[in-house]
């Protein structure tokens, strides 16, 4: 995107049109047999790539992010030698001077904890897993489980917005921005971008997100995220008040498209259209949202399948079903962000109410996807920011013990949308705390989800303040062992 351009064919007929006269034909082609593919550049608002540098495998991503930190040594990386060496030191040859948070810098010792939960081996592969997790365990042949996640970013907010934006710094795009921005939405009638948050009954008095965890940064406001609600209007000012009518607000609308128009012509600024676009969508979202959510097509299967939280608004389980209706209506990317995975404290009851909340929809969704014919082209994410200490915070013989930030690795686990099924990539050392073997980074995950849909990292970029800017920085390597 050129702004002096887009300023140029935004002011002069002439300019648009001497521009955009050799694609009109081709245009009109591609809606008469591709009206999805047409929609999308129409919605995209005209500044990304519209269509993949590349054949996808996957069309859209259901992000199922456990925001706090999920403990990966409890749930996805079996160590069982700290047993045997429960409550003694973390040796500082495994350490080496790395450093740790404020919470445990403190301590006098550095003690290690075993799981306090058994693993087993599940799938065809005997992929060690928690006993929290017997849901996950039956889909474990679908995903790719990457062990060897790691970032810099070692509290939470710098963490999160690492992991979402490609920086630690807030401003940035989202990752469902920059896919909105780049791919457009399927649907006119819904946006591309949607986002659901659970509180977990594992933490609830978790930190809080930020809503620019789903914002579109530098990109133009139309590509950022749009937050649905537990209860009420499940999206903000849904309905018309007391005294308006669709005919009423019709016109309103139009009114106001008017007078925005003026603003448009006057000055040429971008996000003057962008605005005219938004409360076009507002409008239609007056009636895709209430059919959106009415489950009541549904049956008793589908609930059943969740979990008994999943006729419940707002929940996690309820929210997995939301996700797999909006990705039949074609929406882009949805982002779950299930709160309460902090456990410095009462780790043992809290990562087990945690993976109560999640496990189940988390496989079901998986299982839904399938059956329905959705999961070869729908990328299904699970995981955090961070990872945990295999160190405890507090006694680690303390019933009320738990663990601290671990930034140096992690696990994630991915399915379909071109996802090889049945992975375990990438391992730690015995202690849990250092990568031995195959690291992904942040920018390397982002990058290889960017290839799922059929766009490269390097090339989907924004100017910005005098430089290209893009998801993966200057960085990032596709995963491509994980890869179909």
């Amino acid at each position: 995107m050129n702004p002096f351009r887009e300023r140029e064919l935004l002011l002069t007929r002439r300019q648009l049109f001497g521009r955009a006269a050799t694609g009109i034909g081709a245009a009109a082609l591609a809606s008469l047999l591709n009206p999805a593919l047409a929609l999308a550049s129409g919605t995209a608002g005209g500044v990304g790539p519209l269509t993949p540098h590349f054949a996808p495998k996957a069309k859209r991503v259901i992000y199922l992010f456990m925001s706090g930190a999920p403990s990966q040594i409890d749930l996805f990386d079996y160590k069982p030698k700290m047993k045997e060496l429960h409550a003694q030191d973390l040796p500082a040859s495994v350490r080496m001077g790395q450093r740790i948070t404020g919470m445990t810098s403190g301590q006098a010792r550095l003690q290690l904890m075993g799981s306090p939960f058994k693993f087993a081996q599940h799938g065809s592969n005997g992929v060690w897993l928690s006993e929290l997790l017997p849901y996950t365990a039956k889909i474990i042949d679908q995903v790719s489980l990457i062990r060897s996640v790691h970032t810099e970013a070692i509290n939470h907010d710098p963490a999160i917005t690492f992991i979402t934006t490609g920086s630690q710094q807030p401003g940035r795009p989202s990752l469902g921005a920059w896919l909105s921005y780049g791919l457009g939405s399927e649907n006119s009638d819904l946006p591309a971008f949607c986002v659901f948050i659970s509180i977990g009954t594992g933490n609830p008095n978790d930190q809080p997100l930020f809503d620019r965890l789903w914002a579109s940064g530098f990109l133009p406001s139309s590509h950022q995220g749009v937050k649905f609600r537990g209860s009420g209007d499940r999206v903000l000012y849904l309905s018309d008040p007391p005294g308006v009518n669709r005919t009423t607000r019709r016109s309103m609308l139009d009114a106001v498209a008017k007078l925005n128009k003026i603003t448009l012509d006057n000055f040429a600024d971008p996000e003057v259209n962008t605005r005219i676009q938004q409360y076009e969508m507002a409008y239609k979202m007056q009636t895709s949202v209430p059919e959106l959510t009415n489950f009541g097509d549904e049956p008793a299967s589908t609930f059943e399948m969740y979990g008994p939280e999943s006729q419940k608004p707002g929940t996690f389980a309820n929210n997995c079903i939301m996700a797999r209706r909006l990705a039949e209506r074609g929406v882009r990317f949805i982002q779950l962000f299930h709160r309460g995975w902090d456990q410095h404290g009462n780790l043992k009851n809290g990562l087990a109410a945690q993976c109560k909340d999640t496990d189940q929809p988390s496989a079901a969704l998986v299982m839904d996807l399938k059956q329905r014919g959705l999961l070869d082209d729908t990328l299904v994410i699970w995981g955090g920011e961070f990872g945990r200490t295999v160190y405890c915070q507090g006694n680690p013989d303390d019933v009320n013990s738990g663990r601290d930030h671990h930034g140096r690795n992690f696990c994630i686990w991915l399915a379909g949308g071109g996802i090889k099924p049945g992975v375990v990539y990438g391992s730690t050392d015995e202690f849990c705390y250092n990568i031995a073997d195959k690291p992904v980074h942040i920018h390397d995950f982002n990058a290889t989800v960017l290839h799922c849909l059929g766009l490269n990292h390097e090339k989907l970029t924004f100017p910005y303040q005098g430089r290209d800017f893009r998801l993966t920085d200057v960085s990032g390597n596709i995963v491509k062992d994980i890869l179909l």
